[in-house]
């Protein structure tokens, strides 16, 4: 009997890479860059199982392309990337990697915090290159952490890790928004549910945590950077796209807030010399939030049991539809 078949979008970590491989016949695309659309469309024509990225878009006309697909396992959290719905319809499953990047979010999100909140980037930017002449009294002047309040834009799993770091390490009085109430948050953070508006208004540090759907595209605008106090500082991990970016450097440049930290963009990556990358009180990272050796090697584990199961007509472990 032949072996499944099986794309991967990219070269993963050998903990889950090498267990496709025992089980079925392997195809990886080498490159740093993901494939083009129609080249991943050639690749899985004959293939039995897709190991993607949020960089592949899996749609229709993919589907169309590979009849003999039965399964998507989309290395990551998010699943923006795939049609659900037109895998539902053929009969495709689809998974992803959710639970195990928690820790590793939460600690860049207050990672990028501190780095704003205490204009890491630029002072060492400034001391690299020469402008660092002695120790000022005013130098680098940053904003404190301890005893302030945080906003916590989606209070899931991450955004919860978040919270528990900035409240345990620093006293922070913790806000955020959900959809529903969150007694967990409440009952051990002392946390309070209130509405965006209120939130902006008495937070000190702003960290996003939302899913990306139709309701939080474009979430923060000029408006909700109004709303804020021009000493907070504004942080996301989440989906670049939630954020106006124009409206953010505006922002940013104006003094309306103090500071942005952001792991995440639109597009990835900004294009050399975007303003976000130019301006002193923002502090870029490339998408780094699961960038440790035991987050990624758990999360290509989880993504080899999901296709695996999928292969095997199963139940994945994590599936999305």
């Amino acid at each position: 009997m032949s072996r499944p078949k099986v794309f991967v979008a990219r070269r993963i970590p050998a903990a889950g890479l090498d267990r496709i491989a025992a089980a079925a016949a392997v195809d990886v695309w080498p490159d740093r860059l993901p494939p083009p659309a129609e080249v991943l469309r050639d690749r899985v024509r004959d293939c039995d199982g897709l190991v993607s990225l949020l960089t592949d878009r899996v749609d229709a006309a993919l589907l169309a392309a590979a009849p003999r697909l039965k399964v998507v396992s989309n290395f990551a959290v998010g699943f923006n990337n795939v049609d659900v719905a037109a895998c539902t319809a053929r009969g495709v499953r689809v998974g992803n990697t959710p639970g195990v990047l928690t820790d590793a979010t939460a600690d860049i999100a207050v990672t990028l915090l501190l780095a704003a909140a205490r204009r890491l980037g630029e002072s060492a930017t400034d001391a690299k290159e020469g402008r660092w002449l002695t120790w000022e009294p005013l130098g680098w002047l940053g904003q404190d952490l301890g005893g302030k309040t945080l906003g916590i834009v989606g209070m899931g799993r991450i955004g919860f890790a978040t919270a528990k770091r900035l409240h345990g390490g620093w006293g922070m009085r913790v806000l955020y928004t959900a959809r529903g109430p969150k007694p967990d948050a409440d009952r051990e953070l002392g946390a309070k549910r209130v509405e965006l508006d209120e939130l902006l208004r008495e937070s000190d540090f702003v960290s996003v945590h939302a899913d990306l759907n139709d309701s939080t595209r474009g979430l923060f605008g000029a408006g909700q950077f109004r709303r804020m106090k021009p000493t907070a500082v504004f942080v996301n991990t989440s989906r670049g796209p939630l954020v106006d970016q124009v409206a953010l450097a505006e922002a940013l440049r104006a003094g309306t807030i103090f500071a942005a930290g952001l792991d995440v963009t639109d597009p990835e990556p900004l294009p050399p010399g975007h303003e976000l990358y130019r301006l002193p009180n923002c502090v870029v990272a490339p998408h780094v939030a699961s960038a440790t050796v035991g987050t990624r090697d758990a999360m290509a584990r989880l993504c080899a049991d999901n296709l695996l199961a999928g292969l095997r007509g199963e139940k994945l472990p994590n599936p999305v539809n």
